[in-house]
């Protein structure tokens, strides 16, 4: 290939990367409050099979991650995730990663691989209530933060990072 191929090859990678990545954000939408009052009613559980107290969680910063055991890109996550939970929890914020799969793999799953922050388990119901909180694409990893007021001011349809959620997060 000659100069010009390449630089059109580029370019052309360059402009599908930007569409990917605008296409994306356009998938994640406004939330109203209703829809955080109803995901505090949502029956989540421990991967042991234990209720969740949500109500415990109301009134702190909240950071919920929907993830599954078989997405690549959830899992790939992780471990950022679980290296920034421990400094948002030293400022009094709390992180569940809700996972939208069945409790038998999310229990093997983390014997193998254990992160310090919550984990629920909300099946396939966990899609419904990502999709209530701005998730219109109903793809995961799905990340959202919720004020302390209940109010979701940050959403992310994606893979996220230790540096965008301390972004989000910093002055919590």
């Amino acid at each position: 290939m000659n100069r010009r191929h390449w630089i059109y090859l580029g370019g052309g990678a360059a402009a599908l990367a930007a569409g990917a990545a605008w296409r994306l954000r356009g998938l994640a939408a406004p939330v109203d409050s209703s829809a955080t009052a109803a995901f505090w009613q949502a029956p989540l559980k421990n991967p042991d099979g234990t209720p969740l107290a949500l109500a415990a969680l109301r009134g702190k910063p909240l950071v919920l991650n929907f993830w599954a055991t078989w997405c690549p890109p959830c899992v790939k996550e992780m471990p950022e995730i679980d290296r920034w939970s421990r400094a948002f929890a030293a400022r009094g914020g709390v992180v569940v990663g809700v996972a939208v799969d069945n409790p038998k793999p999310v229990r093997e799953f983390l014997a193998t691989r254990p992160v310090g922050y919550t984990i629920a388990v909300a099946g396939f119901e966990g899609a419904e209530i990502a999709r209530k909180l701005g998730n219109t694409a109903g793809a995961l990893p799905y990340t959202v933060l919720i004020s302390t007021d209940g109010v979701v001011t940050h959403q992310r349809l994606g893979p996220t990072s230790f540096d965008e959620l301390e972004g989000w997060t910093r002055g919590n």
